[in-house]
């Protein structure tokens, strides 16, 4: 959990890097240092598994605009033919797992992620966990987002993302790396593991790997240069343009201090071609995109033709998108600074959602600074967004053990209807995802270890 990576940054002398700062002072003299530990200490997030505000209704699984009566007209879409209808209403259904998936602890950014659900352009899903034997778990849900066939197998440690295509699609996963004999300038930084991205086709089964971090030819994580995966601020995200996979993740960055290596932290973004290469040259590729660097999103822009991602980093506290330094909203390194999602905005631009002192934002921005700020109202720490339809996204946070959604226009921001508690247990890392019949849904916790719910909240007409 955060609170715990602390005391361990704090030993490493990792500080506030990123524009050519410094993350330990073991060279630059102790006085620098302890300044630069006691600074990043306190700029970097508070433990996500502190108790978020509980406010919530009684949990259901619809709702519509307090005093109107919803529209009767109801309509089939997309090749599941899910019904859409004019306020948004939630579907929940239990998988039945083949294998255990671990379980939520802390949600802190830290520790692993359970569960993540892919769209395929057929209207159902993929599905991934983590198991608890070192293995991650893929199965196909059919429209009725039930497991269809028998599900597959990859080796890792940690789950990411997973998302699809017409083809099959790509995991993003953590497997075991090594750490060699460094030597450290001081502290512990262990373990040093490594990033994949799993190619497979439309059985599930494997294609092609591809590691996006750097262990290999002998280089070891505390090598200088070397960007491998540690305990510490590691998630990630998938995007792809159809062709290519970007992944977007934080990393640990090895740098050599005289006689001695320092770990410093900031993230990552690699792009993959279709046959599994790293495409060398990529516009969106970044060793270092921003440091210190939590909630990393990434997203294709079919319009723009380009790759866009935004980043939580305490350089100058902010939400930023990288690669290089852009400021999209200005916050404040008190422990309370979140990104949430990235996505499209209707015409032009992007909408991300971030939350500063548990108040949730929606900013629209095109290539740097918000142009446009929607305060929500609501209360939450991490505030989950995703394209719902045409010319709508949905807001998502946890509430006690529910979940929380609302529409918005994609083009505005304005709310649309209101607010619809769906019974699932929200996860703080974890992401809904967008589907072309315009519904969205999202993987959670089940009612034991073997299973897994469902949530869908159905298309809007």
């Amino acid at each position: 959990m955060i609170a715990a990576a602390f005391a361990v940054v704090a030993v490493l002398g990792a500080g506030a890097c990123g524009s050519g700062e410094t993350d330990s002072g073991t060279a630059a003299g102790e006085t620098a240092a302890a300044t630069d530990q006691v600074a990043a200490n306190a700029s970097l997030p508070a433990s996500a598994a502190a108790a978020a505000p509980s406010t919530s209704a009684a949990p259901s699984v619809s709702a519509s605009a307090p005093g109107k009566t919803e529209a009767k007209a109801t309509e089939k879409t997309g090749a599941c033919g899910r019904t859409a209808s004019a306020a948004p209403k939630a579907k929940i259904t239990e998988v039945k797992l083949s294998a255990a998936v671990v379980g939520y602890g802390g949600e802190g950014d830290t520790e692993k992620l359970p569960m993540a659900i892919a769209a395929r352009p057929d209207g159902g899903s993929w599905l991934a966990w983590l198991g608890t034997g070192g293995k991650v778990y893929l199965g196909r849900l059919g429209c009725d987002d039930k497991i269809v066939g028998t599900p597959t197998s990859f080796t890792g440690i940690d789950l990411q993302d997973v998302q699809a295509d017409a083809t099959g699609g790509v995991i993003l996963l953590t497997r075991k790396g090594t750490c060699g004999d460094g030597p450290l300038c001081g502290g512990e930084s262990s373990p040093c593991n490594t990033m994949h991205m799993i190619r497979f086709n439309t059985s599930g089964k494997l294609v092609w790997e591809r590691q996006v971090t750097n262990l290999t030819g002998g280089k070891t994580g505390y090598d200088d240069g070397a960007r491998f995966i540690w305990w510490y601020q590691h998630h990630g995200r998938l995007a792809t343009d159809g062709k290519n996979w970007a992944a977007y993740f934080g990393v640990a960055i090895t740098v050599k201090n005289g006689d001695c290596v320092d770990i410093h932290q900031g993230d990552r973004i690699q792009v993959v071609s279709s046959a599994g290469k790293l495409v060398s040259g990529h516009a969106a590729n970044a060793e270092v995109g921003c440091s210190h660097a939590w909630t990393s999103r990434i997203v294709w822009d079919p319009k723009a033709k380009k790759f866009v991602a935004v980043c939580a980093t305490d350089n100058d506290c902010r939400i930023a998108q990288p690669n290089p330094y852009r400021t999209v909203a200005a916050g404040t390194c008190d422990g309370t600074l979140f990104g949430g999602d990235l996505v499209l905005a209707k015409s032009k631009g992007y909408w991300t959602a971030w939350s500063q002192g548990g108040s949730v934002r929606l900013e629209h921005f095109t290539t740097g600074r918000s142009d446009s700020t929607i305060k929500t109202g609501v209360a939450s720490k991490h505030p989950h967004l995703v394209s719902y339809g045409t010319g709508r996204m949905l807001l998502a946070y946890g509430s006690g053990s529910s979940t929380v959604v609302r529409a918005y226009d994609s083009s505005t921001g304005k709310a649309i209807g209101s607010k619809v508690t769906v019974a699932v247990k929200d996860h703080d890392y974890q992401a809904f995802k967008g589907y072309a019949d315009g519904s969205a849904a999202y993987a959670a916790a089940g009612s034991s270890s073997t299973t897994i719910k469902i949530a869908r909240i159905l298309p809007l007409t």
